[in-house]
Formats: structure tokens, sequence, C-alpha cells
């Protein structure tokens, strides 16, 4: 037996729900028994969080406050050095824990001029959740299957309109994360959360052509030296950013 394969049949998996809010994304571990540490605040920052050894898997929702195409209205000016700020950390968590999945998700936006292509896009009728938001996970993982090819299997006439104007019915939350509604918008729809479960429970990650790949610890290093030239060019893009 490798030592890999020994790793993989460790019980105690430690999954990191890195900005977690509710840990409605990580739940389908938690209730499968894995060690799930939500890292979110008020209780933790995700900036100066220092990660425990032998990490199995890194959930990442970074807030999308200054990445949103949304934010049209904002009375303050878009703040790309701030939005980076628990991106960024995110991906030096992931840098120096070496997981062996790791997912970052963003609804699709501005997050791409920094981040690139997504590599994996959904929207949560796919996985059987009745509403739109097209969202995009980047870093290694296995994709999910999709559930659903046609949207008037999932939702009705009326709900795809209310979704058009973010007008749907929100579900309700814990005090922890107050009443909001960008927080409500905020929870992983529970379908996707399940689907992204069953995708990334036990994977060897092999090669490139695989959607199992897991980047080998030279790539991961150089991902954290990116990471750190694209941080210098986000400042200077935002000194000569305009708001909209």
């Amino acid at each position: 037996m490798t030592q890999t394969q020994e790793y993989l049949l460790d019980g105690a998996k430690i999954i990191l729900d890195l900005c977690g809010g509710t840990g409605a994304w990580s739940k389908p571990y938690a209730d499968a028994g894995y060690d799930v540490r939500i890292v979110t605040l008020p209780e933790q920052n995700v900036i100066d969080y220092i990660a425990p050894f032998k990490v199995y898997g890194i959930l990442a929702a970074p807030p999308c406050t200054m990445f949103s195409l949304a934010r049209t209205r904002a009375k303050t000016q878009r703040d790309f050095v701030e939005g980076m700020g628990p991106v960024n950390a995110c991906y030096r968590i992931a840098h120096l824990s070496k997981p062996i999945f790791f997912a970052l998700e963003n609804p699709i936006g501005l997050l791409t001029k920094f981040l690139g292509h997504w590599k994996y896009d959904y929207h949560p009728w796919w996985f059987g959740d009745p509403y739109t938001k097209r969202t995009g996970l980047w870093g290694w993982f296995n994709h999910p299957a999709r559930q659903f090819n046609n949207i008037m299997d999932v939702m009705t006439a009326k709900q795809i309109a209310l979704s058009k104007t973010n007008s749907r019915k929100l579900p309700s939350i814990s005090d922890i994360t107050g009443s909001k509604q960008s927080a409500k918008r905020a929870i992983t729809p529970a379908g996707f959360a399940q689907a992204f479960f069953e995708a990334n429970r036990c994977h060897i990650f092999q090669n490139k052509s695989s959607r199992y790949y897991r980047p080998a610890n030279g790539e991961i290093s150089s991902m954290g030296i990116r990471m750190e030239m694209m941080m210098r060019q986000i400042r200077g893009r935002s000194q000569s950013y305009r708001p909209r």
C-alpha cells in the first residue's frame, strides 16, 4: 500500500470550509463524519488562518462583493485589493496544505480578470434547486455530475421570472449571519453541495487529462508565486480604477 493510499484510507479526513458562512457547502461532509472545520467571520478570519496538517480537501467561498456585476449602485468604489485579500488567503492555504482537492467558488463576475477562466460553472437548478445563479469554480477537483438539463423540469415559469430579477424567496438562516439579503443569497445550494460531495469523497488525482488531477508540489509552489505577482498587479490597477 502506497503512502497516498494509506492517507486516503485515514478515517479522520479534514475538510476546510473557508469563508464558509452557514457551512452549507461542507454539510454533506460533516453529515458523513468528516472532520469539517468552518473558517468564517466573526470567529475566524481566513486572512490570518493557519491550516492544520493533512488537510484532505478545501472548499472556499470568498466574498463576491467587489467582483459582482450587480454592483452598480454601491456608495463606495470597488476595492480589488480588499476583494482579493480573502481570495489570495484561500490560495495561500491551498498552496501550503496541498490538499487532495481544492475548489474556490464565486458568481461569474470580475474575479475572472484575476483568476482567469473558471474550471467549472453551474446554475443551482442543474442540481434541483429552483433558481438561477451562474457560479464559477476554480482549483482542482472532480466535476459534479449535472442532474437536470431542462430548466422547466425544475422551475416554474414564475420562478424563472423571479430569478431574473433576484426576487425569488430566499431561505431563512440563523442569526449567525444575520438577515441581510446578501448573506442569504450566498448560501451554497443544497443540491450542488451534495453532488460535489459525491464527486469528491475518496478520489486520487492522477494525471492532467483526468478530472482527478492534483497539481504536483512544484506546480502548487509556482501558483503561490503567480498569486503574489497578481496581487502586485491588482494594487496597480486599483489606483487607476474608476467606479461604474
